[in-house]
């Protein structure tokens, strides 16, 4: 502690300890004080030796002689020596000590404005001067930029009273676990919940595909919920779902990664013409048009099932935390997040990443048959499909022979005909053959395959060809890209209603170019198309890749 307190310029002295020491007439020793004091008895011996040393030599130097400067000498008031020629000699019995004190205040408030956010509490207990600096509004407001990323002007705030210091200490500081990327809990429909720093808000934006089928339109956002202090000192969280304004809610932090929302005033999600009007007004803000303009009986039903369902949710609502997937060298495109056609339910969100040589589609928002957190796509980039050309590819037996080809080779290696024999030796023949083509070895006709897979992932992608889709399959987009750079094999989920019996079917996935990829489900007779969503998500990167990997996992089980 004295250490410390030298160090800072703060703190009793020696002789402050000393006397008090003495005033309380402890007994007890303390060896701290008695090396203070042994210091400094050193220290007067040594300036009084000095100042005889400094004596002796002036006078030995005679009055026509200049007095010699030595190491260590200096006269009793530590200035100079007077002697003809008037040299000045250091003053070495004087031990300065440079500290964080001296330096000016400016450039304390520069250092103070480096440090996070969360040591400065603790800093203003060092000392008076210290406290006083740090409630100078520009140390906040650079941990505000820095650590929250407000770019607004936040001058603007002392128009309403509110300092950079009260922002960071009671609003953004203690909701920072809530910032990100969130999976809202609605059963099998999910969704997409970006919670960012705007302006002087903590704003909730849920993230909608664009009306079925435009999937090249941009993505559309609405406000959940926000947090502010402007009427009050404190922070304030206000449900922003219905269409009466904002109104009172709650949060509560769950667990790690994991919210939950809460409405207090739920009659302002309520209309005045019933439920009627609120279906029909959730109609045309979820599909973009009336319950007279679907003519398929089958899409009524679900479209009805997903307003009774998520109707439930508008009062309360438990959020997971996701991660965007990670970008390594070496991935076929940039993975991210994209918008897919799904035939009767509209449009949905899905992540693309990369594993190796495989890709995954794994669904944020999801139906009734294939929910949220599934993977509905698993591609194999070692197994790249040439097309054929431009009038065959019309051919929907043409496309289906050339993909259930590689279907059934991948069957014969994940699972290898084991022989009626019971020969001696044979059993362990099949355990060999079953591993060898577990890895890829063994047949003779995976190895080329695998290399061109290998090689078509990691080197510069082949120009566009031409491509059309077979006939016979149905389409949402009628207008799709008619060059294709690179097609693989793939599978992809189907099940019933209740995610009732699901099955990886054969198909081929389509790269037209970096934003837009396809799939056709060869049993379905369906093609779906993807168009990469754009849209700047905030504090969603993925910590590490095991982070991201497990996240995965995860997901899965939210929704089984």
């Amino acid at each position: 502690m004295a250490a410390c307190a030298r160090l800072c310029g703060v703190g009793q002295s020696r002789r402050c300890r000393r006397r008090e020491r003495k005033n309380q007439r402890d007994p007890d020793t303390d060896p701290e004080l008695d090396l203070d004091e042994e210091e400094e008895r050193i220290v007067g011996k040594m300036q009084a030796g000095g100042s005889a040393r400094c004596a002796a030599d002036t006078a030995a130097s005679g009055p026509g002689k200049a007095a010699i400067s030595m190491p260590g000498a200096a006269t009793a008031a530590g200035t100079s020596v007077n002697g003809l020629g008037g040299l000045e000699l250091p003053d070495t019995t004087k031990t300065t000590r440079n500290t964080l004190l001296d330096l000016p205040p400016e450039i304390l408030v520069a250092i103070f404005s480096s440090l996070p956010g969360t040591a400065l509490p603790n800093l203003a207990l060092v000392c008076k001067k210290f406290r006083q600096i740090l409630n100078t509004e520009t140390i906040w407001r650079r941990r505000c930029m820095a650590e929250f990323g407000m770019c607004e002007d936040l001058r603007k705030m002392e128009v309403v009273g509110l300092s950079s210091k009260d922002l960071y200490v009671k609003l953004l500081h203690p909701n920072r676990h809530i910032l990100g990327l969130w999976q809202p809990d609605i059963g099998p429909y999910g969704g997409l919940l970006n919670v960012v720093v705007d302006g002087f808000f903590i704003i909730g934006w849920m993230f909608l595909p664009p009306h079925d089928p435009r999937v090249d339109d941009v993505m559309r956002r609405r406000p959940l919920f926000r947090i502010h202090m402007w009427e009050t000192n404190k922070a304030t969280v206000e449900c922003m779902y219905g269409h009466k304004g904002p109104h009172k809610g709650d949060i509560q932090i769950v667990k790690k990664d994991e919210f939950s929302t809460k409405c207090n005033q739920t009659d302002h999600h309520r209309m005045s013409g019933g439920r009627q009007e609120e279906f029909r007004t959730w109609l045309e803000e979820e599909w973009g048009r009336t319950l007279e303009d679907i003519f398929n009986e089958h899409m009524q039903e679900l479209i009805l099932m997903k307003f009774i369902y998520t109707s439930q949710y508008d009062n309360c609502l438990t959020y997971r935390r996701i991660y965007l997937p990670p970008y390594l060298p070496g991935d076929l495109l940039r993975p991210g997040l994209f918008k897919g056609t799904y035939g009767s339910h509209g449009l949905e969100i899905v992540m693309l990443s990369f594993h190796g040589r495989r890709a995954k589609g794994t669904k944020l928002t999801g139906d009734p048959n294939v929910p949220a957190g599934q993977l509905t796509l698993e591609i194999d980039l070692s197994r790249p499909i040439q097309l054929p050309e431009i009038e065959k590819q019309q051919s929907m037996e043409e496309l289906s022979r050339l993909v259930l080809e590689v279907h059934e080779q991948v069957q014969r290696e994940n699972n290898p005909v084991q022989s009626g024999s019971t020969e001696p030796g044979a059993e362990g023949q099949g355990g060999g053959g079953r591993e060898e083509n577990q890895n890829g070895l063994g047949a003779a006709s995976a190895t080329p395959t695998t290399t061109e897979g290998a090689e078509a992932s990691a080197s510069p992608l082949p120009a566009p060809q031409p491509f059309v889709l077979p006939l016979g399959v149905m389409a949402r987009n009628e207008v799709y890209p008619r060059t294709c750079k690179i097609c693989f094999y793939g599978t992809g989920l189907i099940a019933g209603h209740g995610f009732t019996s699901p099955e990886h079917t054969p198909g081929i996935f389509i790269l037209f170019d970096d934003n837009r990829f396809g799939f056709i489900w060869l049993e379905l007779k369906s093609f779906s198309l993807y168009s990469r969503i754009t849209d700047t998500l905030q504090y969603a990167e993925a910590p590490t890749l095991e982070a991201f990997e497990e996240m995965l996992k995860s997901m899965q089980s939210w929704t089984s």
